[in-house]
């Protein structure tokens, strides 16, 4: 089965009055749909736009594997455990929440910054949190997220070039840039699709470059 979830669909929030525009794939905070809980191991899938200087001060987040893939722009990350970097365009950036940390995210850069965050649920709760970023991450190096038992690949495609689908139980592709072809469905910037049971799916770019982030859970 497949099911496409348009980028116009997605639930705003934020505080655009502090220059923080979200737009939320799943439940999420007050926005509650309750066939809209998850897929797979994922729980969210939050587009965030900050001004420049905008930013989250400092929350807790526990029992949460936490995936950020800068779009545009670059993240400041602070979190409790001491942990401070900067992230780009093309960097994984993974925070293992654990039993519990608290972080920072700002955008201390002079250009807007948007970028997504990608919350996946833990096989067990608790333990000591961990972070790890991955800079430039390459195509053909997936991105291991065990305690979700997840796989995170990444697809850049040039105009009609194509890709495999893993064959999972359950694969969740983001088109963070461009246009491609999923079977009989057209997806664009900011489009998803849940795939769920299906085998020998191919996914082609057209009319431009392309990028996805695709999610492969067991």
């Amino acid at each position: 089965m497949i099911e496409v979830r348009r980028s116009g669909e997605r639930y705003p929030g934020g505080d655009p009055m502090a220059g923080i525009d979200s737009f939320h794939a799943f439940s999420f905070g007050p926005y509650y749909e309750p066939d809209n809980l998850r897929f797979g191991a994922l729980l969210a899938c939050n587009e965030e736009h900050l001004a420049p200087g905008a930013g989250f001060d400092e929350h807790p987040h526990s029992h949460t594997e936490i995936v950020t893939w800068v779009v545009a722009g670059e993240l400041t990350h602070r979190d409790s455990e001491g942990h401070e970097s900067v992230v780009r365009r093309g960097d994984v950036q993974h925070l293992s929440a654990g039993a519990g940390v608290r972080h920072v995210e700002r955008n201390a850069g002079p250009e807007p910054l948007t970028f997504l965050q990608m919350w996946l649920s833990p096989r067990a709760p608790g333990g000591p949190p961990s972070y790890a970023i991955v800079h430039g991450i390459a195509d053909s190096t997936p991105y291991a997220v065990p305690a979700a038992g997840a796989l995170l690949h990444v697809r850049r495609l040039t105009p009609g070039e194509r890709t495999a689908l893993p064959d999972a139980p359950s694969v969740y592709v983001h088109v963070v840039h461009g246009e491609v072809a999923l079977a009989d469905e057209e997806l664009g910037m900011g489009d998803a699709a849940r795939v769920t049971g299906e085998q020998g799916l191919d996914v082609v770019a057209y009319g431009g470059r392309a990028e996805l982030l695709v999610w492969e859970m067991s």
